[in-house]
């Protein structure tokens, strides 16, 4: 990708080169498409190229949550979740819950997230978090979508409110953050386990051993982009394009085929939201 872009007031940003495509078209399973800086057709054209053909843009608030529904609803080859972010969790009452809830309905609306816990910023008071999180596993079972969590520094409290409420039939861990003891326990309850560039960063061993955890048939890969650029391009600006860099990384420190991983992402994402 050669398109620059900068926000008011900063230096425009320059994107990485365009890796190898990927034998096998995978996606795109958390992403910002309204937070990357290109027009979303330049970033579908490059994600393309690069194979990755489809993508999940995610919410974090209402206004984004509204954009990301009417991007999906404009491209083909993109989905929506909706949500509040648990830093942006204070104060929201019943009624931005319900405005969630109603997006929720719009057919390429497919999961409910990004939503959680984050202990690790203190944005937004615990006993909040806690509410909208429990308000979001209730609409994402009410509606049938899945469930997309945020869990930085909450591990046991995310795992303690699932046990408490339920957990949606299809539960994922966005940006997977947890150690092998962690990975187990989504093993063993069926959680799915989204793996972002942070994966390839240098002082990653335990999530890279939570990989090693996890089955082929529990795992996805997003970019969270903007955010979390994979290594050797660290630092700069993510888009989903560059998912290749992670995927082959996966590949290869798990000893399995790059093929076979390739497909069983593909498998896992329309299980996890729905044929395309």
């Amino acid at each position: 990708m050669s398109g620059t872009e900068g926000t008011d007031g900063e230096a425009p940003r320059a994107f990485p080169p365009l890796p190898d495509r990927l034998p096998v078209d995978v996606f795109d399973s958390h992403c910002h498409l309204d937070l990357v800086g290109l027009p979303v057709e330049e970033q579908l054209a490059s994600a393309k190229a690069a194979g990755i053909t489809r993508i999940v843009t995610i919410g974090v608030d209402l206004p984004s949550s509204r954009l990301c529904v009417e991007t999906a609803g404009e491209f083909d080859d993109v989905y929506a979740g909706v949500a509040i972010h648990p830093n942006d969790s204070t104060g929201v009452g019943d009624d931005v819950l319900n405005d969630i809830a109603e997006l929720a309905r719009h057919p390429k609306v497919r999961a409910i997230g990004e939503t959680g816990l984050d202990y690790y910023r203190d944005w937004a008071p615990k006993d909040d978090q806690h509410r909208s999180f429990r308000a979001h596993i209730e609409i994402a079972k009410r509606t049938g979508k899945a469930l997309v969590i945020h869990d930085r520094d909450a591990h046991d409290d995310v795992l303690r409110v699932l046990d408490e409420e339920g957990a949606p039939e299809r539960t994922v861990f966005h940006c997977f953050s947890g150690d092998a003891a962690m990975a187990e326990v989504c093993v063993e309850r069926g959680y799915v386990m989204s793996f972002a560039g942070n994966v390839t960063f240098k002082n990653a061993q335990p999530l890279r051993e939570a990989l090693d955890v996890a089955p082929l048939d529990l795992i996805l890969v997003e970019t969270d982009a903007p955010f979390l650029t994979p290594v050797p391009n660290r630092g700069k600006p993510n888009a989903s394009y560059l998912i290749p860099h992670t995927v082959r990384f996966m590949a290869d420190y798990k000893s399995v085929r790059l093929d076979d991983l390739c497909e069983a992402i593909a498998a896992n994402g329309e299980r996890v939201f729905g044929p395309w």
